[in-house]
């Protein structure tokens, strides 16, 4: 694999989980990956807008339009983009099958790499036992992990002012809560389980806000992460290989950050996580 300064050229690349409408959407970190990073094909992994967020309190920045215009500029410039609708955006639901701007819209996509393995390509809230089974509690859950990002923002603006680097507060619960650490894997065989359905070699997919690359059972189980916490993206280059991308993950990143931080201020460049890492 190239290191991360030459690589800024891909064959596909995965976003999901961005929220537009929330004030935790990081819209101008995305923005700087989507102006370094290019692709000839870009997945939005579900839940780009938060319609159920703008549905109870209306908040849109300036810098959501300018996201969805360099998303359609992307597309002029002969980049294939395909929208896989999520749970937040289900509002989109009744116009799957068509192109908006040139941009496809599906419940999910069978991705050929490039080195002709088949990857299924979806959100992943369907296969989410709370989410098919109590979208009330799905719901109050979504208000819960909002208080969890309020409480993160506060104290990492903390942290901002003491110079030191970010740290996800979200991130930490979940990998010590035992429920929330079941929760994930899951999730992560019932995503497994779907691919053997779909006889594909894996599957891609987000949702649950965790970037992964792992094999289990055989197939490889992708997360592409979310642009709310750790602002994370998937992406395969012209042999048919996956990284994760951290982007704020650069040890250059300003007076008092390190390696680990993920401030939503800062620029550097992506840190590569190659698959098996």
């Amino acid at each position: 694999m190239a290191a991360a300064t030459d690589s800024r050229r891909w064959r596909s690349i995965w976003i999901s989980d961005v929220h537009l409408g929330t004030r935790h959407a990081q819209v101008d970190a995305l923005l700087a990956f989507l102006k370094e990073n290019r692709s000839e094909y870009l997945y939005i992994v579900g839940d780009l807008v938060d319609g159920w967020e703008l549905k109870r309190h209306w908040h849109w920045q300036a810098s959501y339009n300018t996201l969805i215009q360099k998303l359609l500029r992307k597309q002029r410039k002969h980049t294939r983009i395909t929208y896989i609708t999520g749970n937040h955006d289900e509002f989109l639901e009744e116009f799957i099958g068509l192109t908006f701007g040139g941009v496809t819209l599906a419940r999910e996509a069978i991705h050929v790499a490039a080195d002709g393995r088949r990857y299924l390509v979806i959100h992943g809230h369907q296969f989410d036992g709370l989410t098919h089974f109590n979208r009330l509690l799905e719901r109050l859950g979504s208000r819960l992990y909002d208080w969890v990002l309020n409480l993160n923002q506060y104290l990492n603006r903390l942290r901002r002012q003491l110079g030191m680097g970010y740290w996800s507060f979200a991130a930490f619960l979940k990998s010590k809560a035992k429920g929330a650490v079941q929760y994930i894997t899951e999730y992560e065989a019932a995503m497994v389980r779907l691919a053997a359905t779909h006889q594909v070699d894996g599957i891609i997919c987000g949702h649950i806000h965790r970037a992964e690359i792992r094999d289990l059972g055989g197939l490889t189980y992708l997360n592409c992460g979310d642009w709310v916490e750790s602002c994370t993206a998937l992406v395969e280059d012209f042999e048919g290989h996956f990284s994760l991308i951290h982007f704020h993950e650069d040890p250059v990143h300003g007076a008092g950050r390190g390696t680990g931080a993920h401030d939503p201020v800062a620029r550097g460049a992506p840190e590569l996580v190659p698959l098996g890492a």
